[in-house]
């Protein structure tokens, strides 16, 4: 307590936590709302590995083992059962990496999506997630620090797009997604986002909570690596993700970042929303990535990228060297080639 009277500056801070805890706590309830996530990590011990972009079998030729967790990317407002078709056909977990353009088109902006002008489809989202019987994962808006998506808050000249775009915009719009696809009592949940000055739902039910899983993938270093536009800036609160995650290529490989932004967001299983060959047969950054993962014991998941052409920059029958040395790190025991529910 003496330490405590000698700094104001101190006790001050230490309010300002105990306040936020406080108000984290009561705008989340602790109750049946479904708020507080789960990330349906595998199980102890093990670590989900998966693929996107071609099909479950390229992947499982190339690789030897069946993916526990295929990943499929989906404009903002797509057609739901053909994204749901995808994994139950391939016998494996959902991830959605949800995008807001649709190819060079932005379809919502991060200001629309916290204003509610997209809760059609995320009320449907819901529905289907409830429905699959699944854990889900979704990898909203990844890479939401890099200009060439349109959900960022910058331009590549460090200059910003203003407030739709801005990352606020971000964050809300993250908390409004999230609130919608953990579900539960409509009262509880208008009443949050009325305490996060955001308009109330366009229902009238009660949302059904399914098995949904929040994944907040930034790159470890924003494009452009300006202030405003590092991944703190789109963080929106530790009760809103239930994994922290980034994307890894070959091509650019970043361990000393991404160390550091390892140990800055603790806490949460950590993640390879996409990681890939890229340019090189490089079956020395497969060895390297796999050891860093075998002894950074938060990663639960890795995901790789294949992409959805033939012959395209990341697939494995490019690079056959890499592909063995991959082959051989999935051969343990460590990667099941289903999750539990499959």
């Amino acid at each position: 307590m003496s330490v405590v009277r000698r700094d104001p500056e101190k006790r001050l801070r230490l309010g300002r936590v105990l306040v936020t805890a406080l108000v984290g706590a009561f705008l989340l309830g602790l109750n049946t709302s479904g708020a507080w996530g789960r990330a349906y990590t595998p199980p102890s011990g093990k670590v989900f590995q998966g693929e996107t972009g071609a099909p479950a079998t390229v992947y499982q030729r190339a690789v030897g083992k069946h993916p526990a967790v295929v990943q499929v990317f989906s404009a903002w407002g797509e057609y739901l059962p053909g994204i749901f078709a995808t994994a139950a056909t391939a016998h494996a977990r959902l991830m959605i990496h949800i995008t807001t353009a649709s190819g060079t088109r932005e379809v919502i902006t991060p200001g629309s999506i916290a204003a509610g002008r997209g809760d059609g489809w995320l009320l449907a989202l819901g529905q289907a997630i409830a429905a699959s019987g699944h854990p889900v994962y979704i990898r909203l808006m990844a890479e939401m620090d890099a200009y060439w998506n349109f959900y960022s808050a910058f331009n590549s000249d460090g200059s910003t797009r203003g407030a739709a775009h801005s990352t606020a915009a971000f964050r809300q719009a993250w908390r409004r997604v999230t609130l919608i696809l953990r579900g539960g009592a409509l009262a509880h949940i208008d009443q949050v986002l009325a305490r996060l000055h955001m308009p109330p739902l366009h229902t009238t039910h009660d949302l059904p909570a399914g098995q949904v899983a929040m994944l907040w993938v930034p790159q470890v270093a924003g494009a452009p690596d300006v202030a405003g536009n590092r991944p703190r800036a789109y963080w929106p609160g530790r009760a809103w993700v239930d994994w922290v995650g980034t994307d890894f290529y070959s091509k650019f490989p970043n361990f000393p970042g991404l160390n550091s932004f390892y140990a800055a967001f603790g806490g949460e299983p950590f993640l390879f929303g996409e990681y890939a060959l890229w340019g090189a047969d490089d079956p020395g950054f497969v060895r390297r990535l796999f050891t860093w993962v075998g002894t950074h014991r938060r990663t639960r998941m890795l995901v790789y990228n294949e992409g959805t052409t033939t012959g395209g920059p990341f697939r494995l029958t490019r690079y056959p060297r890499a592909a063995r040395a991959l082959r051989q790190a999935l051969a343990s025991a460590r990667y099941p080639s289903f999750s539990p529910d499959w």
